[in-house]
């Protein structure tokens, strides 16, 4: 799967192996990942696609704020992750 922005992802290497992330970003290569707490939007963590493994896409507010460019926050980040965390308990 293609790794795009405003997808959840789950870090495969270093010491953030197995956290989940949300694509902000991408540059080549490489994807800026956010969790809203430990890496926040400001400076996101830089990875290597072939570091990270898609677990999905986000549909919700934040997704569309970033993939149209608009100022997301921290808070809709974490939100974000937490509800997919949810979804993903019920399947």
């Amino acid at each position: 799967m293609e790794i795009d922005i405003a997808h959840v992802v789950t870090s495969l290497n270093g010491r953030d192996k197995g956290k989940c992330f949300i694509v902000v970003g991408k540059e080549g290569e490489y994807s800026f990942l956010a969790d809203g707490k430990g890496r926040r939007l400001e400076k996101p963590k830089r990875k290597k696609n072939n570091h990270i493994k898609s677990e999905g896409t986000i549909k919700n507010q934040i997704a569309d704020k970033l993939t149209s460019g608009e100022k997301a926050t921290n808070n809709e980040v974490r939100r974000a992750l937490a509800e997919y965390a949810a979804t993903r308990e019920q399947e």
